[in-house]
């Protein structure tokens, strides 16, 4: 298969966004982190019968979001009991499947132990499990380098590992944030030997240390850094040693208990959005400075908004929340106010997918496994309710006008 190497970091721009190809879905977020994408047009009613193009049975239960890489679409799963990799092309058929180790099963109803989703560059891809599993493998599944990273401590969170690696443009990176015993830690992404490794560890109130988000590729003052988010900190280190070039904290005032991180952070205007509080707020963190920028740097908090579960997505320079019970802020990264709130339906179930936007329709995965579609072009417009008939959990992604939605028993493929 014909590759080109995809540099993330080549075109970063002013608003915290790189240019991104239309045929790559390289991460979790996206090429850029935003869980957007500006072009193409994407069917609003998703079903067994409309504008379906292809769906194909898994082998067994994950919540990664694809990704995907021109012709190739890759997703995490078990398999068998054992941790795999999987490698589809566009007509849904699977091409390849490779095992890197024994599953560590998943605790909650919407997790799994394949939680975690692949990145790649376009030369290697790179997986990530509960169990510690972590390889990198070549497009045709063959497996470059494996380790655990169990290496490095137990697993100590109460709930099931779901933060993503992320790419460098020498490294891959994965956080690890738990009691005591928080690792940022970078891997050679040919060899998988350890770059560097730098303790994270703060003491906070009861679970406050546990964190399940993804790290951000960020720049400061023109190079590469990471921003990290969990154990009530904001941090960002430098993408060369991991040292930490500034600090914000003072998200817990209160030291009020089980204010574990679940949703991840985001970057809209050189500012970062912090979802925090189990739900119940939401900041603004201007980038930037050196040292501890607790009080410099705070641009907006509030404590009407935020979501729990589900992390913001970012579309023309504008930060969209849905809250873990459907409600919808369209907020302004630099004030914090609201353009716009509106919702969709109510019902029984939570939102636990983070939502996608595509076309200038927002897609949102609820646990049930309904998909709600809205127009955002011009404020909110509900549009569409999609029944999948499975659980869905992982996040809808765009490519090429088409989109892939990852259930608990099937992928799905629609387009026009």
């Amino acid at each position: 298969m014909k590759t080109t190497r995809f540099l993330l970091l080549t075109l970063f721009t002013g608003t915290g966004l790189w240019a991104a190809p239309e045929k790559h879905w390289p991460a979790w977020r996206g090429p850029d982190g935003s869980g957007s994408s500006d072009g193409g047009s994407y069917p609003t009613k998703l079903n067994g019968t409309e504008n379906l193009i292809w769906k194909t049975p898994l082998p067994g239960k994950g919540c990664s979001t694809p990704v995907v890489w021109g012709e190739r679409i890759l997703l995490t799963c078990p398999v068998n009991g054992e941790d795999a990799v999987l490698g589809y092309d566009w007509e849904g058929e699977k091409l390849w499947q490779t095992t890197l180790g024994k599953e560590r099963k998943g605790k909650h109803r919407n997790g799994s132990g394949s939680n975690p989703s692949v990145v790649t560059d376009g030369d290697l891809l790179f997986a990530l499990f509960k169990s510690g599993n972590f390889g990198g493998l070549d497009f045709k599944g063959k497996v470059r380098w494996k380790t655990n990273l169990t290496d490095y401590g137990k697993d100590s969170l109460y709930w099931d590992f779901g933060t993503s690696p992320i790419l460098t443009e020498k490294h891959v990176i994965v956080a690890l944030m738990r009691q005591n015993n928080s690792w940022l830690i970078a891997f050679e992404k040919a060899s998988g030997k350890v770059a560097w490794k730098v303790e994270r560890n703060y003491e906070t109130p009861r679970e406050g240390d546990h964190s399940y988000a993804t790290p951000i590729l960020i720049k400061h003052e023109g190079k590469e850094a990471i921003l990290v988010w969990g154990a009530e900190r904001l941090t960002a280190h430098s993408a060369k040693d991991g040292s930490i070039l500034w600090i914000s904290s003072g998200f817990n005032p209160k030291k009020k208990n089980n204010w574990v991180v679940v949703g991840s952070h985001v970057v809209a205007q050189n500012v970062a959005i912090v979802p925090y509080g189990r739900g119940t707020h939401i900041a603004g963190i201007q980038m930037g400075g050196k040292g501890d920028v607790t009080e410099s740097n705070r641009l907006w908090t509030r404590s009407d908004s935020g979501s729990f579960v589900p992390t913001p997505a970012v579309s023309d320079g504008k930060v969209y929340v849905l809250r873990d019970r459907g409600e919808v802020h369209c907020i302004d990264p630099k004030t914090g106010k609201s353009h716009w709130e509106d919702a969709f339906p109510k019902a029984s179930s939570s939102y636990y997918g983070s939502p996608t936007i595509a076309g200038g329709k927002l897609y949102a995965p609820r646990e049930d496994g309904v998909i709600l579609v809205a127009d955002i072009s011009n404020g909110f417009r509900f549009l569409a309710r999609n029944d999948m008939s499975e659980r869905v959990i992982a996040s809808p992604v765009p490519v090429m006008n088409r989109l892939l939605v990852r259930g608990e028993k099937h992928l799905f493929c629609f387009g026009k």
